[in-house]
């Protein structure tokens, strides 16, 4: 079988393995789009922390950060972070107390990957397992048949770094720490996630309160 139409045959089971599992829908309140702090004040807090406290998210602040990674900015679907060719490859997992949620941009709401936590297993340092919310970039390189298998991490690793650095800005802006990480098992948590064979884990990024706000 040729690259193209192997690529063709996986992307093809992805929308149903994708359905299989996110059965419950947690609509999100409209991200508040206006206001904030001025982006050169955020640029000057931006910083990576790796010392948190486990106070939850406020829902408001959830979808304010959701949005700020990548979400839908204009009419005709574009998101607030750029993507490879138009392709957008990258999907957000929130993983949480409460499970792991897939980020849908276009309905601005979480739809239910996993009931249980695996927050210790997003990452190698331990801090992930204590903040409320740890984002992982999956990327899905079946949207890349265009691509070599080599080159779509390369591609998708940029893509998520874009979004990566959203969080920053929003996180600064908000007074929550973040850190975006490499330092992952990626096979392992491919498995935790029960990712389809086209998906791959490219990094994730921790986010919550400091210590001294608990």
């Amino acid at each position: 079988m040729s690259e193209r139409a192997l690529s063709a045959a996986l992307e093809s089971r992805v929308p149903a393995a994708t359905a299989a599992v996110c059965t419950e829908q947690r609509l999100l309140p409209p991200a508040q789009k206006e206001g904030g702090m001025p982006l050169f004040s955020a640029l000057s807090l931006r910083h990576s922390s790796r010392e948190y406290s486990d106070r939850a998210l406020p829902e408001q602040l959830l979808s304010n950060l959701l949005w700020a990674a990548f979400g839908v900015n204009r009419p005709a679907g574009e998101r607030t972070a750029p993507y490879w060719r138009h392709v957008m490859v990258i999907d957000i997992y929130a993983a949480m107390a409460d499970g792991v949620w897939l980020y849908e941009p276009e309905k601005h709401a979480l739809l239910r990957h996993l009931s249980h936590d695996v927050r210790a297993q997003t990452g190698e340092q331990g801090f992930a397992a204590v903040a409320p919310l740890d984002l992982i970039y999956v990327a899905n390189g079946d949207r890349m048949s265009d691509l070599p298998f080599g080159a779509r991490h390369l591609y998708s690793y940029v893509d998520a770094a874009f979004i990566g650095e959203n969080v920053y800005l929003c996180c600064a802006a908000e007074g929550l720490g973040t850190v975006f990480r490499g330092a992952i098992n990626r096979t392992k948590l491919t498995r935790a996630l029960k990712l389809s064979r086209g998906q791959f884990v490219t990094f994730a990024q921790t986010v919550g309160y400091p210590p001294a706000s608990t």
